[in-house]
């Protein structure tokens, strides 16, 4: 048993018959273009992250958004009964 029940036998015939259909010129081209998707993609992302960081306020990561009466601490009120 191999990947999700291929075998190893299926995967090798499964291999041969790309090769044998695209060739060793086009798989490599084929993935050469992948691999250059991906390093862009990646950069991309990174770039997008660095973006994110520059546009943070300095010193609001911890704060809420609004000022909630849940986030206000309980006051004391007097009722005036005494």
């Amino acid at each position: 048993m191999g990947f999700g029940g291929i075998s190893l036998w299926q995967l090798l015939i499964i291999l041969l018959i790309v090769v044998l259909i695209f060739g060793t010129k086009r798989l490599r081209s084929i993935g050469s273009d992948l691999g250059g998707a991906v390093k862009s993609f990646r950069k991309s992302m990174d770039e997008g992250e660095t973006e994110q960081e520059k546009k943070q306020i300095p010193g609001a990561e911890n704060k809420p958004d609004a000022d909630f009466a849940e986030n206000k601490p309980a006051e004391k009120t007097s009722s005036g009964q005494g």
